[in-house]
């Protein structure tokens, strides 16, 4: 891995400066990206810091609720700044990764929106985060194309394409191939700092303006970082304060008690709230996790027709349409299955019962994982949603309780559901260490939150001996002899050589997060330090 001593006083860069990197990693870019660093990082570590200290008082028995100190906020009536004109309708959108040909095909498929994820569905190699960085910059310009040198076909933008949303990176993971003054820079602030610093102009120039995902926050002090932030980025490239427009992730157990202080902090700035089901999940194992009463059964068995979450997306909707603001719905994660016509009529009915609930509860949209479901799921939202959106339906009917956010799913652990924990860890986390982070397995689009609840149930189920319905126990014994069979599994009929030993290694990795126990808040964390030592 090179490192190369920028001129901007104090950065370098810890990977390589390929050709058409220099194009967006320019002095002024990065000067405007280390400068958010030295402001706002100290914030963003002090807030870090917090989560640790709210993970000590849940291991001690505290359980979150609607806060007193923002009583005011939720019972006051305010509104957010109006929603502009070119994303009143959101009712379908399409998520993935920045590759090209992505974002290409991403853009065309008639979408209402695409979020390019910096995120979830991507693997932050250094090459990963500053092509994306190029074919987004190209694309805001309709100036990208793409020719697959396997298929030798040409891909380019059409007439009518989707609205750009940016998903930068959560406050916890860093850019270590960016040092400033010693020390990595924030993920987030890398994506969304080159991202704001090239485009913004050009946007507002087109008609349209800087939209952005904002994930994986706990607290609204977080939410406030980000518009404290968000202000200072445009004072300082002179734009309208409140040009920005951000839609919040909420997928936190502890963001889902303070929704109306979410959009409060981000009033100005917003452009809503996104209902991220399956880091949500993650994020109730992973919160209770020390805690034997919170034990959840097969991934499977948790659905959004379960109380809990039920609730929270009820919530989430009557909080935002008080606000007059978007309330989205979450991701379906079923992917077209081209060879098996009964299959694939199975997986477009799940969606459309899915998305049917979703817009029938007041979502004014909604998330695909591939382009071949946004047919089924615009034709659910076209039937029932006539206008752009229906923030016009308040749900005052709705009402929500503490006990209703925690209630636990009951249901059984079962052989299957334990192996398929195993099995999709393993194969997501080998993927993702070869570069990819978003990967169809089993019919289902899988990305870091939903190998999360993989590993987090496994790692609870392991810690507190839980029983699957068979009877059996599961201890370390019961997990490492049925791991070793997935991996015989996943490594049979593999002749490549390379594959074999990545499997090995991913098996390796997820073995020592399941059976540690000091867990780790993320299997992005230790994964990207790999990552990183292996000069990605």
């Amino acid at each position: 891995m090179a490192i190369t001593k920028s001129t901007v006083e104090g950065v370098e860069f810890h990977g390589d400066i390929k050709p058409g990197f220099d194009a967006i990693l320019t002095d002024e870019a990065i000067a405007f990206v280390a400068e958010l660093e030295r402001r706002f990082g100290p914030e963003r570590l002090a807030l870090l810091a917090r989560r640790e200290e709210t993970q000590t008082r849940l291991d001690a028995g505290w359980r979150p609720d609607f806060l007193d100190e923002t009583r005011e906020i939720r019972e006051s009536d305010w509104t957010t700044s109006p929603v502009p004109d070119d994303i009143k309708d959101r009712r379908v959108e399409l998520t993935g990764p920045t590759d090209r040909k992505m974002v290409i095909n991403a853009l065309n498929s008639g979408a209402y929106v695409f979020m390019a994820d910096f995120e979830d569905a991507n693997t932050p190699t250094w090459d990963n985060m500053v092509q994306g960085q190029i074919n987004l910059r190209d694309a805001v310009r309709a100036d990208i194309t793409f020719d697959d040198p396997a298929t030798k076909r040409h891909y380019e933008l059409g007439k009518k394409i989707a609205s750009l949303f940016v998903r930068p990176r959560g406050w916890h993971l860093l850019e270590g191939h960016m040092m400033v003054d010693g020390r990595p820079c924030s993920g987030a602030l890398f994506d969304f700092g080159l991202f704001f610093f090239h485009n913004a102009h050009e946007q507002i120039k087109r008609g349209v303006a800087p939209y952005f995902y904002l994930p994986k926050m706990e607290h609204y002090l977080e939410v406030r970082l980000w518009n404290d932030i968000f202000n200072f980025a445009q004072d300082t490239l002179e734009i309208p304060r409140g040009t920005i427009k951000g839609t919040i992730l909420i997928e936190t157990i502890l963001a889902a008690f303070q929704m109306d202080e979410f959009l409060w902090e981000i009033k100005d700035h917003s452009a809503g709230l996104n209902c991220g089901r399956w880091d949500y999940i993650f994020s109730f194992i992973k919160r209770f996790r020390n805690d034997p009463n919170f034990i959840l059964p097969d991934r499977a068995l948790v659905t959004m027709n379960c109380h809990f979450l039920s609730s929270y997306s009820q919530l989430l909707i009557k909080t935002c349409h008080r606000r007059n603001i978007h309330a989205m719905g979450g991701m379906a994660a079923q992917i077209p299955i081209r060879d098996d016509e009964k299959a694939n009529t199975q997986a477009l009915e799940k969606v459309h019962q899915d998305k049917l609930r979703e817009v029938k509860n007041g979502h004014d949209g909604t998330w695909v994982a591939h382009p071949g479901l946004i047919a089924t799921a615009k034709a659910v939202f076209d039937e029932h949603m006539p206008e752009p959106n229906q923030i016009d339906n308040k749900r005052e009917d709705v009402s929500v309780t503490q006990e209703d956010m925690l209630q636990v799913v009951e249901g059984p652990i079962t052989e299957s559901g334990f192996r398929q924990n195993i099995n999709v860890g393993i194969l997501y986390t080998e993927s993702w260490l070869r570069g990819n982070g978003c990967v169809p397995l089993y019919n289902l689009m899988e990305d870091a939150a939903t190998a999360e609840i993989s590993r987090t149930q496994l790692w609870q189920w392991v810690h507190y001996n839980a029983k699957r319905d068979d009877g059996t126990v599961i201890d370390e014994k019961i997990f490492n002899d049925t791991l070793n069979e997935e991996v015989a599994k996943i490594k049979h009929g593999v002749n490549d050589g390379a594959r074999i030993n990545a499997v090995d290694g991913a098996a390796d990795l997820f073995r020592k997060m399941v059976l540690t126990e000091e867990f780790s808040e993320f299997l992005t964390l230790p994964a990207y330090d790999w990552i990183v030592g292996h000069g990605n």
